[in-house]
């Protein structure tokens, strides 16, 4: 006779450190599982079948999330070999888990239809693939894992050059290096990483995380080469006289930026120079580091998606007070959930419905306040799905010293003026193999959707890289490597 199983509903949390702690520094705030913890959350799955699970379907990588559940369960009585198994199936298709573990948007991925929020809390999987990376770098599973998979690749003997050593570049260049080509990633700043150095703040994604993830890479054999601007310092024409294909992952780094009386004043920011200041400058650390961060006694944080988040709680741990200022209502706030929740904690405060028109400087060039209008949204929708918003004819001035734009990016423009390859609207457009109008040229990642998420930036690198391989073994079997 089957033993009825019982089903917890609860969802187990994670500790994190108290708000009052935690806005006097740039430490992690959520601690992440113990191993007991994480098998009690990861007991609450219902192992759909593979071929069934929502949760696989939901994600861009397509992780086989009940399988590497259902290791930790499995082993609960061997800590070390039930994380070396679950991280076994996580690397199968994701090479940065301990990163994707704690800033991707589950709950609008993988959570979003999984079968427990029918009658309970959806699974923690976020946490528990975090737990998973992180308890495997502390006791150097990750490393065991890696040299036994090293003697296992197969070289190719074909070259590949990566563009940018962000999310979708080291996707595709770790996959890559896992199928046995020899891959060189060129990147423009001075340390890989790209936004998950430079745009995500310490306090969400401790830097040491993303050096660790990158060191696994170059193991795989992946060449790093910084201070290359693609475009300047090589071309996408000379790469292809030397490599056998290329794969653009550039990301969406230039800032989009506000047309209205006084921008130039001093005491505004792009959240792009603001957060690279703060993480990849370690401005935050200043003296002990080179480069200093100004930040006013009061801030205004104009946009609502992640990056407005990330720098309003980097602002409010230099002791600002903080307003995020955003022109629609709540519902239209696309930032997680889970930010949003972290940044009123810390005190910040949230300003809907008002446009920016105008900065207000203090008669010395320095930014003194913001006006601006007051909005109301329609009945009527979108494109987007979103109500159609108009001005009120109200204003209102909010009191700053300083101000972070943070209304979105632009992909690179010294890529997608390159000769031949077809752009539209700034975007770099590719077929469904991800090949763009060069041949042997791919691309993925915000280069061709504009600025999104990290995992959907990941799902391109892993596709282009299947994609790249198909087309080298075409090459290969008809002679021409």
């Amino acid at each position: 006779m089957a033993v009825k199983r019982k089903i917890i509903k609860e969802r187990v949390p994670t500790p994190e450190r108290p708000a009052e702690e935690r806005i006097k520094s740039f430490v992690e705030v959520n601690l992440g599982y113990t191993f007991e913890l994480a098998v009690k959350e990861a007991e609450r799955c219902l192992q759909c079948p593979y071929n069934y699970a929502p949760c696989i379907k939901g994600c861009p990588v397509h992780i086989d999330i009940p399988g590497f559940i259902s290791k930790l369960v499995e082993y609960r009585d061997d800590p070390d070999k039930a994380v070396k198994e679950a991280l076994s199936v996580i690397w199968t298709c994701n090479s940065l888990p301990a990163t994707t573990g704690r800033v991707c948007p589950q709950e609008d991925q993988c959570e979003m239809n999984c079968v427990m929020g029918k009658v309970g809390d959806k699974i923690n999987i976020g946490k528990l693939e975090r737990f998973v990376a992180d308890y495997a770098r502390e006791k150097g599973i990750d490393e065991e894992l890696l040299f036994e998979m090293i003697p296992r690749i197969e070289k190719k003997g074909q070259k590949v050059a990566i563009i940018g050593a962000g999310p979708a570049g080291l996707t595709a260049a770790g996959e890559l290096a896992k199928l046995g080509y020899d891959v060189t990633i060129y990147e423009a700043l001075h340390e890989a990483g790209g936004v998950l150095m430079y745009g995500i703040p310490e306090f969400r994604l401790p830097k040491s995380i993303v050096e660790s993830e990158i060191d696994k890479l170059k193991k795989l054999g992946v060449k790093i080469l910084t201070d290359h601007i693609v475009g300047r310092t090589v071309t996408i024409e000379e790469l292809l006289e030397e490599y056998d294909a290329v794969f653009i992952g550039s990301g969406a780094g230039t800032p989009r930026l506000i047309n209205a009386p006084g921008i130039n004043l001093n005491g505004i920011y792009t959240a792009n120079e603001f957060l690279t200041r703060v993480n990849l400058m370690k401005a935050y650390l200043f003296p002990e580091y080179d480069t200093p961060v100004k930040v006013g006694k009061r801030v205004v944080v104009i946009g609502a998606g992640n990056t407005a988040m990330d720098a309003a709680r980097s602002a409010r741990r230099f002791g600002s007070e903080v307003i995020i200022a955003y022109r629609r209502g709540p519902e239209d706030v696309s930032a997680r959930v889970e930010e949003v929740e972290h940044a009123k904690e810390e005190g910040i405060k949230f300003e809907f419905f008002v446009n920016p028109v105008e900065f207000i400087g203090d008669g010395k060039g320095n930014l003194k306040a913001v006006k601006f209008e007051k909005m109301k949204a329609l009945d009527e929708r979108d494109s987007r799905g979103k109500r159609k918003i108009v001005g009120t004819g109200e204003y209102v001035t909010i009191e700053a010293e300083t101000a972070i734009i943070a209304i979105g990016k632009h992909p690179n423009r010294l890529i997608v003026n390159t000769p031949g390859l077809k752009v539209e609207r700034g975007r770099i457009v590719v077929d469904e193999n991800l090949m763009t109008s060069i041949p042997g040229v791919f691309a993925g990642g915000d280069a061709i959707r504009g600025e999104a998420t990290v995992i959907l930036a990941m799902g391109d690198g892993r596709m282009a890289a299947k994609a790249i391989h198909e087309y080298l073994t075409k090459k290969r079997e008809n002679g021409n490597a």
